[in-house]
């Protein structure tokens, strides 16, 4: 019987059948049978005659890689794009996958929390609505029985009576920048809508203009008035999947349209919140009360590296790696080992009168620091004058990249 599971060949030795491989790797051989037909992992040898598979031993570090792998979720595809690479390519290639599922982990945590606080508030608002409609013969006092009604997290009301109107104000500028001689960054700033997107690849002027033009007010913002917080959702869901075809659409045409894409961090504005959609490594800040609050996570290798430990913040600044994206808005798919398609992340915001919001591609948050960020974004009087002196900051600072961003206060309409 040993005989039988023994069997010539070349490689690191004898060769060993499906079933004494099956017992080295620990995997059952109906896996293995299974990894061979997905090209995963071939057998060192198939007898011509009666189709045995026979395996070399050393083969079973390759096979345990496979069955991790499949434990952690990773998609088939990929899998076989990994077991293709030497270690160090493979453990890049692991690092971002597993940034993404954060990432997009994260999204839906966030969302999730928000969905718990908007409902629980509901609930509350509504437990406290007597059983009948009361002596006015309608439901039109809750306001004043003590529940919130449509006030937000902010205590300015939405909507009814002794409601703040709010209103944007807001400017944008785009900057070539001191080096590069073509500028694929866009930025918008509109009483609906504030956006920036960073385009890369030779799509990428084409490819961050039609994420932007994908956001244009024209549907979720037909109707006057605030959208509610479960509209306002559907239409970022919406939205977000419009920027990600108008991007496929704009690249279709390049040569290489998997290569060409573009980031994108948007703010929609209903009259009583904001509504984000990001994905890449572009930012949005938010200044409130003297500070400087950061309200979006880059999708990038260098910030999954800080986020699991193994980067600093301070060696991240002079990280001499090439900026990876884990996430962004591209062409058709392929088999990219980092950047790939993927869907934005959405989310709301609850907004005060005298917040100042700031959105900026990476030409200008990779080499300006935050500090220097809120000097500028509180010394400026009015939005005009906030991207003038940022898109200064960036020059100053050697501007390597284009530049783009937007200032917005919220105001008292």
């Amino acid at each position: 019987m040993e005989r039988e599971g023994r069997a010539g060949g070349a490689g690191s030795g004898e060769l060993v059948t499906i079933g004494e491989f099956a017992r080295l790797s620990r995997l059952s051989a109906k896996a293995l049978r299974r990894y061979d037909e997905l090209g995963l992992l071939r057998p060192a040898l198939v007898d011509p005659v009666n189709g045995y598979r026979y395996y070399d031993p050393a083969q079973a570090e390759g096979a345990r890689l496979v069955a991790w792998l499949r434990r952690i979720g990773m998609p088939l595809s990929r899998i076989g794009r990994v077991v293709a690479l030497d270690a160090g390519a493979a453990a890049v290639e692991i690092r971002a996958y597993w940034a993404r599922v954060e990432a997009e982990t994260a999204a839906r945590r966030d969302l999730a929390m928000y969905l718990v606080d908007h409902l629980s508030a509901k609930g509350r608002a509504m437990s406290r609505i007597p059983d009948s409609t009361g002596s006015n013969g309608s439901r039109g006092s809750r306001g004043s029985n003590g529940s919130r009604g449509n006030t937000d997290s902010t205590g300015n009301t939405g909507s009814g009576a002794g409601a703040v109107p709010l209103a944007i104000r807001c400017a944008a500028l785009t900057d070539t920048g001191a080096v590069r001689t073509t500028n694929q960054d866009a930025a918008f700033a509109g009483p609906r809508l504030l956006a920036v997107a960073d385009g890369f690849g030779e799509g990428g002027s084409e490819a961050s203009a039609a994420a932007i033009d994908a956001l244009q007010p024209s549907a979720w913002g037909a109707r006057e008035g605030a959208l509610s917080a479960a509209d306002l959702l559907n239409a970022l869901e919406d939205t977000a999947d419009s920027a990600s075809r108008a991007v496929r659409d704009a690249v279709a045409s390049c040569a290489a349209p998997d290569g060409s894409g573009t980031t994108l961090t948007a703010m929609l504005w209903t009259g009583s919140r904001l509504g984000l959609v990001h994905i890449g490594d572009s930012r949005a800040y938010l200044l409130r009360g003297g500070e400087l609050f950061r309200i979006t996570h880059d999708h990038s290798l260098v910030q999954s590296m800080i986020d699991d430990g193994s980067l600093s913040r301070e060696e991240a600044a002079s990280h001499p790696g090439p900026a990876l994206l884990l996430k962004a808005l591209v062409g058709e798919a392929r088999s990219a080992p980092v950047a790939v398609a993927s869907r934005p992340d959405v989310g709301l915001r609850e907004v005060m009168a005298g917040d100042r919001y700031l959105l900026c591609s990476d030409g200008l948050s990779a080499v300006v620091d935050e500090a220097e960020l809120r000097a500028a974004v509180i010394a400026a009087e009015d939005p005009e004058g906030a991207v003038r002196r940022l898109v200064g900051l960036a020059r100053e600072a050697g501007g390597p990249d284009n530049v783009a961003c937007v200032v917005a206060d919220v105001v008292e309409e």
